[in-house]
């Protein structure tokens, strides 16, 4: 098990240009251009908030969610495809403990993100951690639930196209309408309550709590619907990778 973590860590970090330096430029864009041209728009606080300071979450949120689930879906679909993945369910190594090498892997390069976003912001708003343990159980929650989903995405999935089918159709979507670059409080009727079957608000607005201690909706609502997602969806990939479902063929 900790030699496929260790391979996992070490084969995103080959290509650090691709699978670090590329989504913090584009979620540091997001902030450069959303942050300051929104502000400059008389956007200059949100629930009391700085609006600068107020998208910071859900851009770390952005990062730390699609990098976790990118590294876990891809690296798992390609020992699929090129069926090496027959050795690793052949190795005397369970269920569990393929999932802890394939979910770790993807937990660090997610972190990692997460955790550069986060740096890079603090250039802008200076450094604001209102609950420590808040924030560190939303990143370590966050970072697991789309790790999983990654695996249970490679299992599923029998093209490339299907892979980008969750980052582009689901997870993009609900994220820009979950609350990154506006509070979904302050959306006209009916958006506001139609946001509300959102889960990823309450992911955001989850750890908007502990970093900045203000947050539109209860931290419990969004780590009840993490722990869910995550307890599910392990479950699956726990009975897929037991099974070999869609693997063996």
């Amino acid at each position: 098990m900790k030699t496929l973590l260790v391979k996992e860590v070490r084969r995103f970090m080959r290509v650090p240009g691709q699978t670090v330096l590329s989504p913090l430029i584009s979620t540091s864009l997001y902030f450069l251009v959303f942050g300051y041209s929104l502000s400059g728009r008389g956007a200059h606080a949100v629930e009391g908030v700085p609006y600068l300071a107020f998208i910071v979450p859900g851009l770390v949120f952005l990062g730390l969610a699609n990098n976790a689930f990118l590294n876990s879906s891809s690296s798992l679909f390609i020992n699929k495809i090129q069926g090496t993945i027959v050795d690793l369910l052949a190795a005397p190594l369970g269920p569990m403990e393929l999932m802890a090498g394939f979910i770790g892997g993807a937990m660090v390069r997610g972190l990692l993100v997460g955790l550069l976003t986060w740096a890079v912001a603090m250039l802008f708003t200076g450094f604001q951690l209102a609950h420590a343990l808040a924030t560190l159980l939303f990143l370590l929650l966050s970072s697991y639930t789309f790790s999983v989903l990654g695996v249970l995405a490679a299992v599923w999935a029998e093209k490339f196209e299907q892979i980008n089918f969750f980052p582009t159709f689901v997870m993009l979507p609900l994220t820009f309408l979950g609350g990154v670059f506006y509070s979904v409080r302050e959306l006209p009727t009916p958006w506001n309550h139609v946001s509300l079957f959102n889960p990823i608000v309450y992911m955001v607005e989850g750890l908007r709590y502990g970093m900045l201690g203000s947050s539109g909706f209860s931290p419990l609502w969004g780590g009840a619907i993490l722990l869910g997602v995550a307890l599910v969806a392990t479950g699956l990939a726990w009975a897929a990778l037991r099974s070999g479902y869609k693997l063996k063929a």
